[in-house]
């Protein structure tokens, strides 16, 4: 069997997940909509830059905090099954596995930010920090762009250059 990558399992399952992007998210939220905003990302950048409302779960815990009986249990999470939850990550990547596992453990209408935070950003909606501030735009710009090293690129690449 061929390995899969990253990207080829991302676009696998999102043929499973419904996703829908930051102006529809906006549009929700316009219309009096309160789907349930899980930010998957870890906590040192959901407390840099958040969507106002959202609460924060990390992805590497996301199956125990959606199950009574863990340390690590989000009630509110657990309780929000028959809710609409919108998953947002930074780009629109795992979010997409977050509402495959949420589909998998008995959450029917949860969807992913496609496009993630970055396009939220670029669609020139606010995000605020934990103090309840603007974070400086031009940081944010940087935060969520992607920065690939040399070494991160692979053996593969430097023979296509």
């Amino acid at each position: 069997m061929k390995r899969k990558t990253y990207k080829s399992v991302i676009a696998g399952l999102s043929a499973e997940v419904e996703e829908m992007f930051p102006w529809d998210l906006l549009d929700a939220l316009h219309a009096g909509q309160s789907p349930f905003l899980l930010d998957i990302r870890c906590p040192d950048e959901f407390a840099a830059a958040h969507i106002p409302g959202s609460i924060n779960v990390p992805r590497g815990i996301l199956e125990i905090s959606v199950d009574y009986g863990y340390e690590e249990t989000v009630p509110g999470l657990v309780a929000a099954r028959g809710r609409r939850v919108v998953v947002i990550c930074r780009s629109g990547n795992h979010s997409i596995l977050a509402a495959r596992t949420l589909k998998l453990m008995g959450y029917n209408n949860v969807v992913s930010l496609q496009t993630g935070l970055r396009g939220w950003n670029d669609y020139e909606q606010e995000l605020y920090n934990d103090a309840g501030e603007l974070p400086d735009p031009d940081w944010v710009d940087e935060s969520f762009s992607a920065s690939v090293s040399p070494e991160q690129l692979g053996p593969d690449a430097a023979d296509a250059a």
